[in-house]
Protein backbone atom coordinates (compact mmCIF):
# COMPACT_ATOMS: atom_id res chain seq x y z
CA UNK A 1 0.00 0.00 0.00
CA UNK A 2 2.74 2.05 0.39
CA UNK A 3 3.50 2.77 -3.03
CA UNK A 4 0.36 3.87 -3.26
CA UNK A 5 0.17 6.76 -0.62
CA UNK A 6 1.21 9.26 -3.81
CA UNK A 7 -1.63 8.26 -6.34
CA UNK A 8 -4.34 8.27 -3.15
CA UNK A 9 -2.55 12.17 -2.42
CA UNK A 10 -3.12 12.76 -6.15
CA UNK A 11 -6.71 11.43 -6.64
CA UNK A 12 -7.43 13.51 -3.05
CA UNK A 13 -6.05 16.41 -4.42
CA UNK A 14 -7.92 16.15 -7.92
CA UNK A 15 -11.35 16.31 -5.86
CA UNK A 16 -10.55 19.04 -3.38
CA UNK A 17 -8.41 21.62 -5.74
CA UNK A 18 -10.99 21.31 -8.34
CA UNK A 19 -13.50 23.20 -5.92
CA UNK A 20 -13.36 26.41 -3.93
CA UNK A 21 -11.61 27.71 -1.39
CA UNK A 22 -10.87 24.79 0.73
CA UNK A 23 -10.18 24.52 4.99
CA UNK A 24 -6.77 23.64 3.85
CA UNK A 25 -6.44 27.61 3.41
CA UNK A 26 -6.06 28.58 7.03
CA UNK A 27 -3.04 26.44 7.73
CA UNK A 28 0.77 26.97 5.96
CA UNK A 29 1.24 26.57 2.63
CA UNK A 30 2.71 23.14 1.76
CA UNK A 31 3.19 21.39 -1.67
CA UNK A 32 0.08 19.99 -2.16
CA UNK A 33 -1.64 23.35 -0.96
CA UNK A 34 0.48 25.29 -3.57
CA UNK A 35 -0.82 22.38 -6.55
CA UNK A 36 -4.43 22.77 -5.22
CA UNK A 37 -4.18 26.13 -5.37
CA UNK A 38 -2.67 26.39 -9.20
CA UNK A 39 -5.43 23.81 -10.04
CA UNK A 40 -8.33 25.80 -8.92
CA UNK A 41 -6.37 29.24 -11.21
CA UNK A 42 -6.31 27.08 -13.78
CA UNK A 43 -9.74 26.20 -13.52
CA UNK A 44 -11.08 29.90 -13.22
CA UNK A 45 -9.25 30.81 -16.03
CA UNK A 46 -10.27 28.18 -17.81
CA UNK A 47 -13.57 29.01 -17.13
CA UNK A 48 -13.31 32.74 -18.27
CA UNK A 49 -11.57 31.45 -21.46
CA UNK A 50 -14.58 29.30 -22.36
CA UNK A 51 -17.73 31.70 -20.93
CA UNK A 52 -16.76 34.85 -23.08
CA UNK A 53 -18.26 37.42 -20.15
CA UNK A 54 -19.35 40.59 -21.25
CA UNK A 55 -17.50 43.32 -18.68
CA UNK A 56 -20.84 43.44 -17.08
CA UNK A 57 -21.65 39.69 -16.92
CA UNK A 58 -18.42 39.23 -15.28
CA UNK A 59 -18.82 41.66 -12.72
CA UNK A 60 -21.76 39.97 -11.42
CA UNK A 61 -20.89 36.37 -12.46
CA UNK A 62 -17.69 36.02 -10.45
CA UNK A 63 -18.78 37.03 -6.77
CA UNK A 64 -21.23 34.17 -7.50
CA UNK A 65 -18.89 31.76 -8.99
CA UNK A 66 -16.65 32.29 -6.17
CA UNK A 67 -19.57 31.95 -3.52
CA UNK A 68 -20.33 28.74 -5.11
CA UNK A 69 -16.79 27.28 -5.50
CA UNK A 70 -16.30 28.21 -1.72
CA UNK A 71 -19.66 25.67 -0.72
CA UNK A 72 -18.70 23.12 -3.67
CA UNK A 73 -15.24 22.86 -2.08
CA UNK A 74 -16.60 21.82 1.16
CA UNK A 75 -18.46 18.97 -0.86
CA UNK A 76 -15.14 17.85 -2.27
CA UNK A 77 -13.03 18.19 0.86
CA UNK A 78 -15.71 15.57 2.18
CA UNK A 79 -15.28 13.42 -1.09
CA UNK A 80 -11.60 13.65 -0.63
CA UNK A 81 -12.24 12.53 3.17
CA UNK A 82 -13.82 9.98 1.56
CA UNK A 83 -11.54 8.60 -0.37
CA UNK A 84 -8.94 9.10 2.33
CA UNK A 85 -10.86 6.20 4.76
CA UNK A 86 -11.00 4.17 1.32
CA UNK A 87 -7.45 3.76 1.17
CA UNK A 88 -6.97 3.48 4.55
CA UNK A 89 -9.51 0.87 4.73
CA UNK A 90 -8.46 -0.68 1.24
CA UNK A 91 -6.01 -3.60 2.42
CA UNK A 92 -9.14 -4.83 5.06
CA UNK A 93 -12.25 -3.15 4.34
CA UNK A 94 -15.15 -4.79 6.13
CA UNK A 95 -18.78 -5.34 4.86
CA UNK A 96 -19.53 -2.80 7.43
CA UNK A 97 -16.55 -0.24 6.33
CA UNK A 98 -17.68 -0.61 2.96
CA UNK A 99 -21.68 0.32 3.15
CA UNK A 100 -20.66 3.25 5.27
CA UNK A 101 -18.54 4.25 2.26
CA UNK A 102 -21.00 3.93 -0.13
CA UNK A 103 -23.72 5.51 2.05
CA UNK A 104 -21.17 8.17 2.36
CA UNK A 105 -20.61 8.55 -1.56
CA UNK A 106 -24.48 8.73 -1.99
CA UNK A 107 -25.33 11.64 -0.07
CA UNK A 108 -22.11 13.52 -1.19
CA UNK A 109 -23.38 13.10 -4.72
CA UNK A 110 -26.72 14.38 -3.37
CA UNK A 111 -25.69 17.20 -1.41
CA UNK A 112 -23.80 18.49 -4.80
CA UNK A 113 -26.47 18.14 -6.79
CA UNK A 114 -28.66 20.03 -4.28
CA UNK A 115 -25.98 23.05 -4.18
CA UNK A 116 -26.06 22.79 -8.13
CA UNK A 117 -29.53 22.94 -7.80
CA UNK A 118 -29.71 25.83 -5.08
CA UNK A 119 -27.28 28.22 -7.20
CA UNK A 120 -28.87 27.53 -10.52
CA UNK A 121 -31.35 30.83 -9.57
CA UNK A 122 -28.58 33.08 -8.54
CA UNK A 123 -26.56 31.72 -11.85
CA UNK A 124 -29.34 32.98 -13.82
CA UNK A 125 -29.94 36.05 -12.40
CA UNK A 126 -26.48 37.44 -13.63
CA UNK A 127 -26.55 35.74 -16.80
CA UNK A 128 -28.17 35.10 -20.22
CA UNK A 129 -29.93 31.35 -19.96
CA UNK A 130 -27.51 29.79 -22.68
CA UNK A 131 -24.44 31.29 -20.68
CA UNK A 132 -25.70 29.27 -17.25
CA UNK A 133 -26.30 26.05 -19.13
CA UNK A 134 -22.60 26.98 -20.70
CA UNK A 135 -21.27 27.34 -17.55
CA UNK A 136 -22.93 24.31 -16.12
CA UNK A 137 -21.75 22.15 -18.70
CA UNK A 138 -18.40 23.42 -18.02
CA UNK A 139 -18.34 22.36 -14.63
CA UNK A 140 -20.20 18.60 -15.22
CA UNK A 141 -16.95 18.54 -18.03
CA UNK A 142 -14.73 19.14 -15.67
CA UNK A 143 -16.16 16.75 -13.02
CA UNK A 144 -15.92 14.17 -16.20
CA UNK A 145 -12.35 14.92 -16.49
CA UNK A 146 -12.36 14.25 -12.56
CA UNK A 147 -14.37 10.98 -12.56
CA UNK A 148 -12.52 9.35 -15.49
CA UNK A 149 -8.82 10.52 -13.67
CA UNK A 150 -10.17 8.86 -9.98
CA UNK A 151 -11.20 6.14 -11.49
CA UNK A 152 -8.22 5.11 -13.30
CA UNK A 153 -6.28 6.01 -9.99
CA UNK A 154 -8.66 3.92 -7.48
CA UNK A 155 -8.65 0.23 -7.33
CA UNK A 156 -11.62 -1.54 -7.07
CA UNK A 157 -12.49 -3.17 -3.62
CA UNK A 158 -10.94 -6.40 -3.23
CA UNK A 159 -13.49 -9.31 -2.73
Amino acid sequence: MKGKVGIWLLAIALVTAFAGFSSAQDKPADNMDIVKEKIRTDKKLFIAENMQLTQSEAKLFWPVYDQFQSDLGKIKDRYGKLIESFAKNYETMSNETAKKLVNDSLKIKADDLKLRQAYLPKFRGVLPEKKVAGYYQLENKIDAVIAYQLASLIPLIKQ
